[in-house]
């Protein structure tokens, strides 16, 4: 199972699960009665997501980082043995694109958001390992 959020500025969020699957996070989820709506299991993957990114650019913008782009993927990596709808191992990435974007100050946005922010990592923490990996794409001089 496979979720992404990627930021558009301000609170404008796409989130996009299954293949071809985009729905803008704060529009009409289903749109000329397609399947475009989200599966439970999904929609709190994407709930991850949301919470932890906005966490993470929040604290970064704080730092006045200059982030022109930022993108949360959450990736269900293991599965119960006995019990396949529940999670063992979730993996989430961020990937930041800006100037001079400090590695610690992302490391430290990341450990704010899932020990003191993010209510959703808090609880998978509990029962779920999870891992969290960054990557920091260096935007040009405009």
């Amino acid at each position: 199972m496979y979720a992404n959020i990627q930021w558009h500025g301000g609170l404008t969020f796409t989130g996009t699960s299954r293949p071809g699957v985009h729905v803008p996070l704060e529009g009409d989820s289903n749109a000329a009665g397609a399947d475009t709506s989200f599966r439970p299991l999904e929609l709190f993957a994407l709930g991850l997501a949301g919470c932890t990114g906005m966490d993470v650019i929040s604290i970064l913008e704080k730092k006045r980082l200059k982030v022109t782009g930022f993108q949360v993927n959450v990736e269900i990596l293991d599965r119960a043995q006995d019990y396949p709808k529940v999670w063992n191992r979730v993996k989430i990435e961020y990937l930041i694109t800006g100037k001079a974007i400090d590695p610690a100050a992302v490391e430290r946005a990341i450990e704010l958001s899932k020990t003191k922010y993010c209510p959703a990592s808090a609880m998978l923490e509990k029962g779920v390992q999870i891992e969290h990996e960054y990557r920091i794409v260096e935007s040009a001089d405009q």
